[in-house]
Order: C-alpha cells, then sequence, then structure tokens
C-alpha cells in the first residue's frame, strides 16, 4: 500500500472566516473580534520559536490574513518549553497563565488541522517539549 501524499502546500484549505469561526467556537469566545485578537497573539508568539521549513510551511497553509503574523517574528533567542510559551503569551497579552493556556489550545487545535499530521509532527519536533497538548496531542515521554 502506498503512503498518501501530503496535501498542498500552496494554499490554505480554510479561509480567514473560517478559522475565525473555528478559532471562536473552539474557545467560546463571545465575539468576533475576541477570537481574530487570539488568534493574532498566538500565531506571532509561536512565529518567536519556530524556524526553517517548518515554519515557511506552516505560513503558506495559513491564510493570507495570518501567515505574516508568523512569519514577521524574529526568533526567540531562548526556545520556550510549552509551559514557557504560555508564560509568554500571557506576558505579552496582559492575561494570566490560565486563559493564556486557553487561547494557546483554541488556536493550536485549529493549526494544526491546517497542518496536517505530517507538518505537524515536524514543528513538533522541532519546538522543546510541552507543545503537543496545545496542540491537542497527547504527549509521549521516553522511559528513564
Amino acid at each position: 500500500m502506498l503512503p498518501l501524499p501530503e496535501q498542498d502546500t500552496s494554499r490554505a484549505d480554510m479561509t480567514f472566516l473560517q478559522m475565525v469561526e473555528r478559532v471562536r467556537y473552539e474557545g467560546a469566545y463571545p465575539t468576533r473580534q475576541r477570537a481574530e485578537d487570539v488568534i493574532h497573539a498566538v500565531l506571532a508568539a509561536l512565529g518567536r520559536q519556530l524556524t526553517g521549513d517548518e515554519r515557511v510551511d506552516l505560513a503558506a497553509r495559513l491564510p493570507a490574513e495570518v501567515s505574516s503574523d508568523l512569519t514577521g517574528q524574529e526568533t526567540g533567542r531562548q526556545p520556550l518549553t510549552g509551559w514557557g510559551f504560555v508564560k509568554d503569551l500571557a506576558a505579552r497579552a496582559g492575561g494570566t497563565p490560565a486563559t493564556a493556556r486557553w487561547d494557546a489550545g483554541a488556536v493550536l487545535a485549529v493549526i494544526g488541522h491546517l497542518a496536517g499530521p505530517g507538518l505537524l509532527d515536524r514543528i513538533l519536533t522541532q519546538l522543546p517539549p510541552g507543545y503537543a497538548l496545545l496542540f491537542g496531542r497527547a504527549e509521549l515521554i521516553q522511559a528513564a
């Protein structure tokens, strides 16, 4: 049996409005504007952590209205763990770690769908521990 080819990375399979509505549903946000604000903040934070081909490939799968949020960021000098990512997001957005964790989960679940399993695996391999749960995946750790 031949493996299925990766999905086409030349364009997003979701419009910006569809993405906003999906994030609004996932995060139970009261307004479209709140969902948009969260999308922009989380993608900017992810853009500070993600580098290389994974960053470029993910940006190609995002709606044009938000791909620059990901690629327009300088990458951080020190990679952050998943928890560090949440704390940084909270500090930059002026929220609490609990709301930042909620926001990250709502957006990254949708981003994981847009990325597809192959690209998401590559992204999670590049990032430090703690991101899989933010993307809605179980994180397996090696036994000592």
